[in-house]
């Protein structure tokens, strides 16, 4: 056996993380105009700056993948394999709220959607934590982060009825 080949494998799983994280953040961010539509909405007076959703985004993508690395590790298939769909079922709500509320320019549709897109975080942190309690405590943030986001995308919904 080539004993470089036990090292690459324990990276391939980091490397593919990382790439679908960043896809996910790269379709979400495609889809985020910020643009007049966006800057006529009335907001809350404790919406943070724009400038802060990308770095907090960032952070979250990163735990995300770090967390999915530590689920591929630790469970063994098919357990892998329906993990690995709760994942994705997740980032596929992830990009479509940022759909939904930017490019639709639907907050209302996008506050339905960010039930089941909660719902998505919750599922996988139970899940992860079946095998990786490390896993599903990395998911914390995004936990609250999209809570924060809902309430957030509620009061926009009020304020611009």
């Amino acid at each position: 056996m080539n004993p470089t080949a036990a090292p690459l494998q324990r990276w391939k799983p980091v490397v593919v993380a990382a790439a679908l994280a960043m896809g996910v953040a790269a379709l979400g961010a495609s889809a985020t105009d910020i643009g007049p539509w966006y800057q006529s909405l009335r907001k809350p007076s404790w919406q943070p700056p724009d400038l802060l959703f990308g770095p907090v985004w960032t952070t979250i993508y990163a735990l995300t993948a770090y967390a999915g690395v530590l689920v591929w590790r630790a469970a063994r298939p098919p357990r892998r394999m329906q993990l690995m769909a709760l994942f994705a079922l997740n980032a596929l709500l992830n990009v479509l709220w940022s759909e939904l509320f930017f490019n639709f320019h639907r907050p209302d549709l996008a506050l339905i959607e960010v039930v089941p897109f909660w719902l998505s975080i919750v599922a996988l942190m139970v899940g992860a934590g079946s095998v990786s309690r490390r896993a599903a405590w990395l998911l914390v943030p995004y936990l609250a982060w999209v809570g924060f986001a809902a309430y957030l995308n509620l009061t926009i919904v009020r304020l611009n009825s």
